[in-house]
């Protein structure tokens, strides 16, 4: 069973997982993205720094999956402490959950 997010960007859904990410999807994944931990924002302006200009709708739909987990799942994940729950390891999710980690 596989858990499909709730998107707040409706242009992902159906797009082609390898298709550019617009500025506009861009814009709302970085808005969708800002957390409440100190640690997990630093890990994703870092995830943005280096891969924004790059990222594909595929990605962007995994980093929303991501951003559905709580701060501390989020942060045990980041740093190897748990492994990622079969439910919504999908192969977006972990392209993007090792993107994070890098």
């Amino acid at each position: 069973m596989t858990v499909t997010p709730i998107l707040e960007d409706a242009s992902l859904v159906g797009a082609e997982r390898l298709s550019p990410l617009s500025e506009r999807s861009l814009s709302k994944l970085r808005w969708r993205s800002r957390r409440g931990l100190l640690e997990n924002d630093l890990f994703i302006e870092r995830f943005f720094n280096r891969h924004a200009q790059s990222l594909t709708v595929g990605q962007a739909r995994g980093m929303y999956v991501l951003m559905d987990l709580s701060d501390n799942d989020l942060m045990d994940l980041l740093l190897r402490r748990k492994e990622l729950q079969t439910e919504i390891s999908t192969e977006e999710v972990l392209e993007v959950l090792n993107m994070l980690r890098a």
